[in-house]
């Protein structure tokens, strides 16, 4: 039997009141295509992102505001995410 890896989110999550606007972020390499595939997790109408790039300029941090209806819906976007390569989800 496996273990939700996602248990531990999932029940600090389910204290809260949904929907509700949850703020991503993330770490990435300062790589242009896996920054695109992180911004892309995310509606770019209605999501408010904001990409700084470190000191050394080899990593971005991209921080995402965004409504979300549901626990699913913010783990849904945290399964797609880890898909990426280099990708630290904090």
């Amino acid at each position: 039997m496996s273990q939700d890896p996602w248990k531990g989110l999932r029940e600090k999550l389910e204290e809260r009141n949904w929907p509700a606007v949850y703020l991503f972020k993330f770490i990435v390499p300062a790589d242009n295509q896996k920054v695109a595939q992180t911004e892309a997790l995310f509606d770019s109408d209605t999501a408010q992102i904001e990409l700084r790039k470190s000191k050394t300029g080899k990593f971005v941090s991209v921080s995402a505001k965004e409504m979300m209806m549901d626990v699913d819906s913010v783990i849904q976007r945290y399964e797609e995410a880890v898909k990426i390569p280099g990708l630290m989800a904090l």
